[in-house]
């Protein structure tokens, strides 16, 4: 499980390094244009869509680490490739590689926390990998900050070498990873191994869950960088500095937040943790309103827009403990890859759509922009609520699991069995 998160973190600081920095290297150093680097950006969604069908079924096939390392190699040739590209073609190209590698690590990833941990260690284990991306996110974005160059293409290229380098060293840190066994696809019956994406449509649980995903990423990631800053900016007057303290504020929550939240929400039912993000999410969202459209002085106004930002954050340090193992514990035995692949192009979805809708809303329509993500934030509330109906008890509160097994006097095994 170390090593698992290890690699949480070595991938995050791997994301952080290169992608904030990616339109500027391909629009203004390689001087392609921002119509190319948009098609850049846009490669990265629609690769990851591509592959994360496929993903899925080969994780419960071959396991989650043969899928890992084969996604850490795609990923370090694309990135090396991105670096030394001169051309329009071998730059789409290159980020196809590294965007569909980075997309099928995340299934990749969760299913291996899910083999090695049980259900009183998964919440935990979630949430230690959620802190630790940000954190590798963050520091990663700091340091690559200093070291590109807009002047010097050979700075640019440095940086993406040194990605490429960072996923070759984790390919060899999870190559000396010993995966307990876990049931595969090919171990089940021929008919279960046909069925896999019907049987995971079949279940109305995960599909209440992908539905309530798709909202939770739609209203909130997929608004950082695009509908939210750009509201920001256009009816709040707020500076990049202080888009770049907001961002920061955002992170800092999470890294600060998390275990003291995991605390709180542990013996809480996940459907209602998740109800109460929708009820944050909603203030967050009526602090945004009053920075870009309330009467107050430009410092009272950066200071809320500071404040959403923040609150997201706490929203998010509080779903990672929850949705994901949530996710985990709604598969199947031995379906747990397929349903984390799901999951995660519900997520991919969520997030191509949402800066589509909510950057030119937030740029242009500011009071139906606020409006109709706090009606967002409070449909959260509302599919969680009727999620939590459609969840058994085990499901919505895990640690029934083993006060049972201790109040009747049963082996752990037993009960699971059961």
């Amino acid at each position: 499980m170390r090593r698992i998160h290890v690699g949480n973190a070595l991938s995050a600081f791997g994301l952080g390094f290169t992608v904030p920095y990616l339109y500027v290297y391909v629009a203004q150093v390689r001087g392609l244009g921002s119509m190319t680097a948009g098609l850049v950006l846009a490669v990265f969604a629609v690769a990851a869509l591509i592959v994360l069908p496929f993903a899925g079924r080969a994780i419960v096939r071959r396991g989650p680490l043969p899928v890992l390392l084969a996604a850490l190699v795609s990923a370090a040739l694309g990135s090396l490739s991105l670096g030394l590209a001169g051309n329009a073609t071998a730059v789409l190209l290159a980020a196809a590689a590294l965007g569909a590698g980075q997309a099928v690590m995340q299934p990749a990833l969760a299913t291996m926390i899910v083999d090695c941990s049980t259900a009183d260690t998964r919440s935990r284990a979630f949430a230690t990998q959620f802190f630790l991306q940000n954190l590798g996110l963050g520091v990663g974005g700091l340091i690559g900050g200093h070291l590109v160059d807009t002047t010097r293409v050979s700075s640019f290229t440095l940086l993406f070498a040194i990605e490429a380098a960072m996923f070759l060293v984790l390919v060899a840190v999870m190559a000396t990873v010993r995966m307990p066994h876990s049931p595969r696809m090919e171990d089940a019956p021929a008919p279960s191994a046909r069925g896999g994406w019907k049987q995971l449509l079949g279940n109305r649980a995960m599909v209440q869950l992908s539905v309530l995903g798709f909202v939770l990423f739609f209203a909130c990631y997929g608004q950082f960088e695009s509908g939210l800053s750009a509201f920001g900016v256009e009816a709040a007057g707020i500076s990049t500095s202080a888009l770049g303290t907001a961002l920061a504020a955002n992170t800092l929550m999470i890294v600060v937040a998390q275990f003291a939240v995991l605390k709180f929400v542990e013996r809480r039912r996940r459907s209602r943790v998740i109800a109460a993000v929708g009820l944050i999410w909603a203030v967050a969202w009526v602090a945004a309103g009053y920075a870009g459209l309330g009467h107050g002085s430009q410092e009272m106004a950066t200071a809320a827009f500071v404040s959403t930002y923040a609150l997201f954050g706490l929203g998010e340090a509080m779903l990672s403990p929850t949705v994901a193992p949530l996710v985990a514990d709604l598969a199947p035995e031995g379906m747990a890859g397929q349903y984390n692949s799901a999951f995660a192009l519900v997520k991919q979805l969520a997030l191509a759509v949402g800066p589509a809708v909510g950057g030119p809303m937030g740029a242009s329509l500011h009071a139906p922009y606020i409006v109709t993500f706090l009606l967002f934030s409070l449909g959260i509330t509302a599919l969680a609520l009727r999620l939590g109906r459609r969840l058994t008890e085990v499901q919505d509160q895990p640690w029934l699991r083993t006060s049972r097994v201790v109040a009747r006097g049963e082996a752990p095994a037993e009960s699971l069995a059961a």
